[in-house]
């Protein structure tokens, strides 16, 4: 049977036709599985290997100075982001999230462009945190492996398969990871308060550059720099709305959650920029890729039991970002498929309800980049392009909805309106330049992979849309009401 029906009708620029008898009942997600506590987990568990490693990177950028400037400032960026997702989630709880939000604002383009954006950073972030989770098994010398590409085929195949299996019990699983990732966090900042030594933030040499210090010793353009790695504290927290089907109340449960998770991380956060280097030393950590119990073997000046607790724990940490993060790809991508922005094959759902080919193909690519790139810096900063690219795009929808449709019910609304994500998107913006200036190559090659995926959309895919996919049925009802009005 065909998956949709003759005779598009054109509007906004793209032409849609309705679907088939069986199109959507071919993609449905399994609702109710999950309420705001499971939602606040899911939001913690998308971030929390953004404390094990990743940040640290920020050190060799901007200095302890540099990269606290760029914490607070991007911590700012999320906290206003977060306000305002949570209204817009609450308003629209489709699985489409971002792409839905500024597909009602923006048009087909504006959504495709967002949901794009978000695509790419959920289908690299994994790779990073693979990278990452071979460097601490490599550290722990475990099954005596010297190359990682093993770990990361591993890593893919097991948590993938959960996935598969279903969301509730994926779900249940991660939240169980996230807390025993936590513990450690706790057990970390516990040890290193006894050897937090303020000098010890200070200990790289200020350079030439203009501005330096022993606080900012690259100089103010190390604040910018900065940016990209202060956002790993927090990258992801906005992927909570893509659970909106499956929640059980989303109008309430989404708020709820996704704020929920941002108070936890801006403590996590706090914590480990401050103890690490404060115990360690800035300079020591600058360049590993398992920051903590390299920290915790400075500071205690050899191996110790807490410092192989934390390293054996800590990939809990970052599994279970890893694990979390191929939930949120594969819920844009079931998305944007569903609509037809993408080969509609990609969102069918199997016996459990979960997208198979949407958990698969994404995960492929993932493997392979880990393998070939294999380079945890660069990974991050081609995610962080994507994020902020969406980040401008969802906040720039937040200040349209609030403009032009006063009146859409909104079960939550955010403290400041407009003002709040208009905060928001200036600093999206700047975070987005600072991907440039980080590795201007990673960033260049990302800005053209979303042409492509433009161009797709502009010649092929925009003349195949989707009516009755939920996030391009609210913006047509939207847009048939306004015409009659």
């Amino acid at each position: 049977m065909s998956d949709t029906n003759d005779r598009p009708v054109q509007i906004q620029g793209a032409e849609y036709a309705a679907a088939g008898d069986d199109y959507l009942r071919r993609r449905q997600l399994r609702r109710g599985a999950a309420g705001w506590v499971l939602l606040a987990g899911l939001g913690v568990a998308y971030v929390i290997s953004g404390d094990f490693a990743g940040w640290n990177f920020g050190l060799a950028e901007g200095g302890w100075g540099g990269l606290l400037i760029a914490t607070v400032l991007m911590g700012a960026m999320y906290l206003c982001m977060v306000l305002g997702l949570a209204e817009l989630a609450s308003t629209l709880p489709t699985a489409g999230a971002g792409y839905g939000f500024a597909r009602r604002a923006l048009g087909p383009l504006g959504g495709f462009a967002t949901g794009t954006a978000i695509l790419i950073e959920y289908a690299i972030a994994p790779a990073a945190i693979a990278v990452f989770i071979g460097g601490y098994v490599e550290a722990l010398g475990l099954f005596g492996l010297t190359n990682a590409w093993p770990v990361y085929l591993v890593c893919y195949a097991v948590f993938v398969g959960i996935h598969l299996w279903g969301v509730g019990e994926a779900l249940r699983v991660m939240f169980v990871i996230t807390g025993v990732a936590l513990v450690a966090l706790v057990a970390f900042a516990v040890g290193m308060v006894p050897r937090f030594d303020a000098a010890n933030l200070f200990d790289i040499e200020p350079t030439s550059a203009l501005g330096a210090s022993a606080f900012l010793p690259y100089g103010f353009a190390g604040v910018l720099g900065a940016f990209v790695f202060g956002i790993w504290f927090f990258l992801a927290v906005e992927g909570v709305p893509l659970a909106a089907e499956e929640a059980r109340e989303p109008r309430k449960d989404m708020p709820r959650g996704i704020i929920a998770a941002m108070c936890v991380l801006m403590v996590t956060a706090t914590a480990m920029l401050v103890l690490a280097p404060g115990g360690a030393g800035a300079a020591a950590l600058a360049s590993s890729t398992n920051p903590l119990p390299e920290a915790l073997r400075e500071a205690y000046g050899g191996g110790t039991a807490l410092a192989s607790f934390v390293n054996y724990v800590g990939l809990a940490g970052l599994v279970a970002s890893f694990f979390s993060i191929i939930y949120a790809y594969s819920r844009q991508l079931f998305a944007l498929s569903r609509a037809g922005y993408l080969p509609r094959r990609l969102s069918v759902t199997g016996k459990r309800r979960t997208p198979y080919l949407a958990l698969i193909v994404p995960g492929t690519i993932g493997f392979l980049l880990a393998v070939t790139v294999a380079d945890g810096d660069r990974l991050i900063n081609i995610a962080v392009f994507g994020a902020t690219v969406s980040y401008v795009l969802m906040m720039a929808s937040h200040i349209v909805l609030r403009r032009r449709e006063p009146h859409l019910e909104r079960p939550y609304r955010t403290p400041g309106g407009a003002v709040t994500t208009g905060v928001a998107l200036v600093l999206a913006v700047c975070a987005l330049a600072a991907t440039f200036f980080v590795d201007m190559v990673g960033a260049a090659v990302t800005a053209a992979i979303l042409a492509v995926f433009l161009a797709y959309f502009w010649f092929y895919s925009r003349h195949r849309l989707v009516a009755d996919a939920p996030e391009e049925e609210f913006a047509l009802i939207e847009e048939a009401d306004s015409e009659l009005k």
